[in-house]
């Protein structure tokens, strides 16, 4: 295991410079917004907390390169990054999209109660000119003037002492601030006006009665007692009036169309207190109501649709109570149930959430002892097995791993066992080599080649030349019935017998069926019924040229002379089969230059692509055609036309091939 300080060492050489200088400038811009409140108008320190959040974004990107593949190493990690980005981020989202999505509709339904509320007053303006113009229209002459003023006044304030705190009356209000507030030729206004920092509700009316033409003006100033009334559903509120700045507009200036404004005054409320959270999910919401009012510049100059700030702060519960005013009581009824429904989707997402990771774990866990296995098998240790303990894909993958480990095992014992044979065969074949003649005989006119390949590792096919005399030699071919290791050993016990027979004193004058005839009966004695031998023995005597044989089931050998072929077939049958058998004995005067070819069957079985063997017939004409040639050049012409003839270099059965020149 690493220490801290090799785990610290190797960290900080994974550090480039500009990850230190990332994370200098990060550390300062948290200082900067936790301390340098006072200076959050300086263009130097807005420059340093762009370049703050430029480097945050750096060393987040760095920290993601940098341990990525230690954390996606991992299945596990894997699964939960997976169910993150594919469960839990989209309902983060949904969550993030519906809580900005109450903060507005909230913040909407406050500026819209606040904005109706104070329609609602400029409406009870306009209703209480509409009363005082139709009183003093339909009230006699008679009445003094003063005192019917007094007498409506009183009226319009008792009407609405709470709604319109503060309610002034003028029944002889200036026509022309009416026309420079209406417009020419208006009779009526009913709106917000501002002169300064003042503002006010006002209600305007021309009035033609049998006192003369009026101008009933009803004024209401908007004070923190006219606030602390309206919209009782939010909480406090901050009304700003603004008034528009001309030329130099550095400051506090806030541009809203095409011309700028700056705040100087506030309005707000004292009394009202935004009331305690109802359930944790009961944020403050805030929000502004946008008014129009008609600004007066000194007196004179108007400007219509002037801008008039309201802001606010209330909670969702508040807004729920006026959401819900027309159910009454069951409004109550309501949200508790879409709480509950809140609720249960809030336990079925837990519960998924739980499921997915029992899942994840179930999975992950399979895959670790799967890993752990793999560990053991690499330290060569197939004796591990995974614990399985449930009958699903995965269970059933880990029985895959411990059968397969099982099957390894057994593999690798049978390589073993096959190592050791392909040993021992190995060693047989050296020994079958050193069967073989390892020189040629010194006979005076005799040349002898001989080439035997093999189809497996051991050969069951036998020659073999022993001199006899300084003038005789003997010439042995055979086929052992079967292939490898046992046609090998039998091939072996054929050998010893023959070189037994020949090399004892006198063997020179035996004649080719007795010879063939004891080496029939010692196979009877010394080998099951269903092994044999085909055998073909001859005995060439060079003083003479006199070719005495014996073929005991073989394969006509070839005697090639003077332009024809003699076949060498006296003999019998194959060895190993009858007891006692009676063997005849073929000879031949040799013409001189003649080519004596033996072979085994497996030089002309060979097949084409049409099924036809390569047969005696093919394997006389190329020996004729190639008989002038040294008897080394004739062996290897011989084995190329029955490769070719089968175009493929796998042997079927063994080959072998005896050529001697006969001088």
């Amino acid at each position: 295991m690493k220490t801290f300080g090799a785990k610290l060492k190797n960290l900080w050489q994974r550090v480039y410079w500009l990850d230190g200088a990332a994370a200098f400038v990060a550390i300062i811009g948290i200082i900067e917004g936790w301390f340098g409140a006072a200076f959050r108008t300086s263009s130097l320190f807005g420059f340093i907390r762009f370049l703050a959040i430029a480097a945050a974004i750096y060393l987040m990107f760095r920290f993601w390169s940098v341990w990525r593949s230690k954390l996606l190493w991992s299945l596990r990690n894997r699964l939960i990054v997976a169910y993150l980005f594919i469960a839990v981020v989209p309902i983060l989202l949904l969550v993030s999209l519906a809580v900005l999505a109450g903060q507005i509709l909230y913040s909407q339904l406050g500026a819209y109660l606040l904005y109706e509320d104070i329609n609602r007053r400029l409406e009870m303006l306009s209703d209480s000119a509409a009363n005082i113009a139709a009183a003093e229209v339909t009230l006699p002459a008679t009445i003094p003037q003063g005192a019917l003023e007094k007498a409506l006044a009183a009226q319009a304030s008792a009407a609405h002492a709470k709604e319109l705190p503060g309610l002034h009356a003028d029944f002889h209000a200036d026509v022309a601030q009416l026309r420079r507030i209406a417009g020419p030729g208006q009779n009526l206004f009913v709106g917000i006006v501002q002169t300064g920092k003042d503002l006010r509700l006002v209600a305007m009316r021309q009035v033609d009665s049998r006192r003369g033409t009026n101008i009933i003006a009803l004024s209401l100033p908007v004070t923190e007692e006219f606030l602390e009334e309206i919209a009782p559903d939010i909480g406090s509120i901050d009304v700003t009036v603004a008034q528009r700045v001309e030329g130099d507009t550095k400051g506090s200036a806030v541009q809203i169309g095409s011309n700028n404004y700056r705040a100087v005054g506030r309005i707000m409320t004292r009394r009202r207190q935004l009331q305690p959270a109802q359930l944790w999910v009961d944020p403050v919401v805030e929000g502004f109501s946008k008014l129009e009012a008609t600004y007066l510049i000194n007196g004179q100059s108007v400007e219509r649709q002037h801008p008039v700030f309201a802001f606010f702060q209330a909670r969702p519960s508040q807004l729920n109570r006026r959401i819900f005013a027309s159910v009454g009581e069951f409004s109550q009824g309501k949200v508790f149930g879409f709480q509950l429904v809140t609720g249960v989707l809030l336990l079925i997402e837990i519960g998924a959430l739980v499921i997915g990771v029992v899942l994840t774990r179930a999975i992950t866990s399979t895959v670790a002892d799967l890993y752990r296995a793999t560990q053991f098998v690499q330290r060569g240790d197939l004796t591990h097995r995974v614990r399985v303990e449930r009958r699903d894909q995965l269970g059933l993958l880990g029985e895959s791993f411990n059968s397969m480990t099982g099957s390894i095992s057994g593999l690798i014992e049978e390589q073993k066992q096959l190592q050791r044979l392909e040993n021992e065969v190995s060693i047989a074949r050296e020994v079958q080599n050193q069967l073989f003649p390892q020189k040629l005989p010194v006979v005076p006119g005799v040349e002898i080649e001989a080439i035997c390949k093999a189809a497996r590792a051991v050969s069951g096919d036998y020659y073999d030349f022993i001199q006899l005399s300084t003038t005789q030699v003997a010439i042995a071919v055979a086929d052992i019935s079967g292939k490898g290791i046992s046609a090998a050993l039998l091939m072996a016990s054929l050998q010893a017998a023959l070189r037994s027979l020949l090399l004892a004193p006198g063997s020179e004058h035996l004649s080719t069926a007795e010879i063939v005839a004891r080496l029939n009966n010692h196979l009877v004695r010394n080998t099951g019924d269903d092994r044999f031998a085909t055998f073909f023995i001859c005995v060439y005597d060079s003083g003479s040229r006199l070719l005495r044989y014996t073929n005991a089931g073989h394969l006509p050998s070839l005697c090639i002379a003077d332009g024809r072929s003699i076949h060498l077939d006296v003999g019998g049958m194959v060895l190993g089969i009858v007891e006692d058998y009676p063997f005849q004995e073929g000879s031949l005067q040799v013409p001189p230059n003649a080519l004596l070819v033996g072979y085994s069957d497996g030089l002309i079985e060979p097949e084409n692509v049409y099924g036809e063997e390569f047969g005696i017939p093919r394997l006389e004409d190329v020996a004729m055609r190639v008989q002038g040639l040294a008897p080394r050049s004739v062996a290897n012409a011989l084995m190329n036309a029955a490769e070719e003839w089968a175009g493929t270099p796998e042997q079927a059965d063994d080959m072998t091939v005896i050529v001697a020149r006969l001088r």
